[in-house]
């Protein structure tokens, strides 16, 4: 039997059309997918994303424990001045450099952080948390009790204050990007994944629906996946399973900037990424935006002659942008030679249903606050 949210029933009534996501009954859309990544784009839109797994590391030593999971350093988080709250995107990994899972992690206290992961690999990211967390003074906590919503939009942090906690709303209205402010029952962290400005609400399960409706007749639209995901590829931003997985290391997928490989520390994976490094990468992510009419789609093979070498590749996200009004993707490039960073500008053609389009290599993100970037 599928999983569902506290907001399930909500949904229904809001008209939603669910399916199966990672073993959870979610929103596709409520109607129109289109409307809805619209609404992100120029007023406001909220996400139910409550099947979103949250875990709390405490302990003495949660830092020495994150610092030898994660490749990026959560030692940043605590450099001066030292901000509760402070967020950091990073990479789990295996031993040889592959991505177990993408996360953010928030520093709560010199003995707390918080880690919100996907709701696709709990299971895997919940075992090798526990397995290796073992000799370090700290432990873990799933949860279950709480609900995650995300508001995203340029009108959606105006329209959300005003339903905060009372006690919240000043820290929260000056609140940093990428920082956090909280007490023991509401997290609510100024970050996301569709490129727009906006919240990700952490609260009690007992409390969402209340407050899911709150935000309802504040005019701001419930969202589905589906749009979430168009508005998540226009952001650039890496999908789990498609984009990244177990096979492909951060520095293969556009991610060396979450890589911090400057400090003296060891990490899970850090030997194999030297490795990778100093041989030079044979594969790369690249993005692209079609040429001609059609739509890009992921596992859609790519080709073209690079300094006289044909390079193949594979398409990881596609759509078609409602922004940009073409298609967009992300693209896997792939050598059996080192392969030096692609230029912006480069033709590779797209095999589409046997038929070969020119689409032209652009630096993502496609859009962010509602302007394209290309």
């Amino acid at each position: 039997m599928s999983l569902r949210t506290p907001l399930y029933d909500a949904h229904v009534v809001a008209g939603a059309k669910l399916v199966d996501f990672a073993g959870w009954e979610m929103p596709i859309h409520y109607g129109s997918q289109m409307h809805e990544h619209q609404s992100v784009r120029s007023d406001a839109g909220v996400f139910d994303v409550s099947h979103m797994t949250v875990v709390d590391v405490r302990g003495s030593e949660a830092q020495d424990f994150l610092r030898y999971l994660l490749a990026n350093d959560v030692a940043k988080l605590t450099a001066n001045p030292i901000e509760a709250g402070k967020a950091l995107y990073s990479c789990m990994l295996n031993q040889q450099g592959g991505v177990i899972d993408d996360l953010i992690v928030y520093y709560c206290a010199p003995d707390w952080y918080r880690v919100v992961v996907n709701a696709g690999t709990r299971e895997k990211d919940l075992a090798w948390l526990q397995t290796q967390i073992a000799p370090f003074a700290a432990e873990l906590t799933e949860r279950t009790d709480l609900a995650m919503l995300a508001i995203q939009g340029p009108h959606a942090i105006r329209k959300t204050l005003p339903l905060l906690p009372t006690h919240l709303q000043d820290a929260a209205a000056s609140v940093d990007r990428f920082q956090a402010v909280f007490d023991a029952e509401h997290f609510i962290a100024r970050t996301g994944y569709t490129g727009e400005d906006g919240f990700e609400w952490i609260l009690p399960a007992a409390q969402v629906e209340k407050v899911w409706q709150q935000l309802l007749q504040a005019q701001i639209a419930p969202i589905g996946l589906g749009a979430r995901d168009t508005l998540r590829l226009e952001a650039g931003m890496c999908l789990y399973g498609n984009d990244l997985d177990e096979t492909v290391s951060p520095l293969e997928s556009g991610l060396a900037w979450t890589v911090a490989l400057d400090a003296s520390r060891d990490f899970i994976g850090r030997a194999a990424l030297e490795k990778q490094r100093a041989a030079g990468l044979q594969r790369r992510l690249v993005g692209l935006v079609l040429e001609t009419k059609g739509v890009l789609r992921a596992h859609q093979t790519v080709s073209a002659i690079i300094n006289g070498v044909n390079v193949k590749g594979e398409i990881t996200s596609g759509t078609f942008s409602p922004t940009l009004q073409q298609a967009i993707a992300l693209a896997r490039i792939v050598s059996t030679e080192t392969l030096a960073p692609i230029e912006i500008g480069t033709i590779f053609e797209v095999n589409i249903r046997d038929k070969l389009y020119p689409a032209r290599v652009v630096k993502y993100p496609f859009v962010r606050d509602g302007k394209s970037l290309i």
